[in-house]
């Protein structure tokens, strides 16, 4: 299927992945051939089925595919104008990435304040700037005030997704990985984190890259959008022009033309 031109092609280039591929253990191909772009100010939705390699782009860009013993093998990733292939993933983070990880990682012992906090730490602020960016994440998360002082672990579901995004969020981001945010969640929950997601791009100009299985739900809050499949790039396009597009209906909405 031949990628539709990215409307976004002119506005400032945030992040720029060429033609990457990832190996893990020196054998098996996971990523061949992807290539993407996300600008300034964008939701970019990374689409496709379960394996077909959204979780590994994304932790090539953070750099955490090699805690998974997995390497760039060729292409190169480029953020902010800067190359980023093999930066290691604590640099990306001081300079403005975030990785929100699939499965709501949370340090389940500890209080959902605290969670928040640890992700504060990462830029050493002041401990005026830790609290302002706390009630920020509070202004966002009002559901998270309220159990602020409870273990992590003890909240539900989505409640521990907000704390991952929030943690995230904690280290001043200019861009946020946000990998599978809706899986196991109840749609209203799913809806209610979407909602969030547009509001931060909209009024804090956070760009965000995220990998979903739930195509119409990515694609209600994406301006632009990939599929992936078996690891390559098969279709791109605006999100109206993939929510329209007949084939990717068949293949993952269950709609015949």
């Amino acid at each position: 299927m031949s990628a539709i031109a990215n409307p976004y092609a002119e506005s400032v280039e945030l992040l720029r992945v060429d033609d990457i591929e990832v190996i893990y253990d020196s054998a098996v191909l996971a990523v061949s051939g992807v290539s993407l772009t996300v600008p300034k100010g964008a939701i970019i939705a990374l689409l496709g089925a379960n394996g077909a390699g959204k979780s590994t782009t994304l932790k090539a860009i953070s750099g955490l595919v090699r805690a998974d013993r997995a390497e760039v093998s060729s292409g190169s990733i480029h953020f902010q104008g800067q190359m980023s292939t093999h930066t290691p993933p604590h640099v990306l983070v001081q300079q403005g990435i975030v990785h929100v990880l699939e499965g709501r990682h949370v340090f389940a012992h500890l209080t959902v304040e605290e969670n928040l906090r640890s992700g504060g730490f990462v830029r050493r602020p002041s401990r005026q700037s830790l609290q302002a960016g706390l009630e920020r994440i509070y202004t966002w998360f009002p559901r998270l005030k309220e159990k602020r002082k409870v273990q992590a672990g003890y909240t539900s579901g989505g409640e521990q997704q907000m704390v991952a995004i929030g943690r995230a969020l904690m280290t001043n981001p200019s861009m946020v990985l946000l990998d599978e945010p809706s899986m196991g969640l109840a749609p209203l929950i799913v809806q209610e984190i979407f909602e969030i997601v547009s509001q931060l791009n909209e009024k804090e100009g956070v760009s965000f890259l995220l990998a979903e299985q739930n195509i119409p739900v990515a694609l209600k809050h994406a301006h632009y959008g990939y599929v992936l499949e078996t690891g390559k790039i098969v279709l791109s396009g605006t999100a109206q022009e993939l929510l329209q597009n007949t084939a990717l209906q068949d293949a993952y909405l269950g709609k015949k033309q």
